[in-house]
């Protein structure tokens, strides 16, 4: 029995994917098949792992992915079995993917695919998390395949080159939501404002409450965010520009890709936001 092709994945698309798999999933070998999920920048290294995994008759590739943000998108639409983890990719490597996907109540089994030297193989064989070294041989596919297993955070901490603490911390933020414990990329945020006890972190299409405060934050990020007003950070890649409000006496705002949130900007950092807009 043929399997089906298997689609870069779109966060757009989720819906269409998830049908792919439904309808054409193979029905006799539900209990055996195990369904893989690749995860690559580079499409000739998507396609050579494709093949190879087409080739063994107990798994089957049912999406791939160019990118770690893709491959969470993907992961909570398709759930595979196994996820193939390309380590250095844009947007979000496989190190944070991995570490988001081991904070899932049923995590996949994670397999990362390095080109490494033989100091940081020393800590992936350390930690027993598994990886195929590039080139892919066939025999290595295979035998990790049979081996594969989920990873849990003090596994990803030893790992090398860069610790997954300090990237997450660099990266990351850890939030509550009612889903439980998650990662919040930092790059998404639009705005950080303070409300009293708690502070808002504002992406494209949600709200966010954090423990941290609004000083903590800019201690750490402050290279990314911009302070426009006593209670209110906004993310300097995203300011497009600024507004009067005559609704609120004609005091300025500042608008930002992607969000309806417009912070206003007290007259003490108006000159910052100007600068920064005459800049870029």
């Amino acid at each position: 029995m043929s399997k089906p092709a298997p689609l870069i994945y779109d966060a757009l698309a989720h819906e269409s994917l998830a049908s792919e798999a439904s309808t054409q999933a193979p029905t006799t070998q539900a209990a055996t098949v195990k369904t893989v999920l690749i995860v690559d920048d580079e499409q000739p290294a998507r396609m050579r792992l494709k093949a190879m995994v087409d080739a063994l008759k107990d798994y089957q590739v049912i999406a791939e992915a160019e990118n770690g943000r893709q491959a969470m998108s993907a992961n909570e639409n398709l759930s595979p079995d196994i996820v193939l983890l390309d380590i250095r990719m844009p947007e979000m490597d496989g190190l944070a993917a991995a570490a988001q996907l081991s904070e899932q109540d049923q995590p996949p089994a994670v397999i990362f695919c390095t080109a490494y030297d033989e100091h940081a193989l020393a800590a992936f064989d350390a930690q027993a998390v598994g990886y195929l070294l590039k080139p892919v041989s066939r025999l290595q596919l295979a035998d990790n395949l049979a081996k594969a297993q989920s990873v849990n955070r003090s596994q990803l901490a030893n790992l090398v080159p860069e610790p997954i603490g300090q990237r997450l911390s660099e990266e990351c933020l850890s939030v509550r939501t009612r889903s439980g414990h998650e990662l919040l990329a930092v790059s998404e945020i639009r705005a950080l404002i303070a409300d009293k006890k708690y502070v808002s972190a504002y992406t494209h299409n949600r709200e966010v409450l954090l423990d941290l405060s609004l000083k903590e934050l800019e201690g750490r990020f402050g290279k990314q965010f911009l302070r426009v007003h006593r209670n209110a950070l906004v993310a300097v890649r995203y300011i497009r520009g600024l507004e009067k409000c005559e609704d609120i006496g004609a005091q300025s705002i500042v608008r930002l890709e992607g969000s309806d949130i417009t912070p206003v900007v007290s007259r003490r950092h108006l000159p910052d936001v100007r600068r920064l807009i005459k800049e870029h």
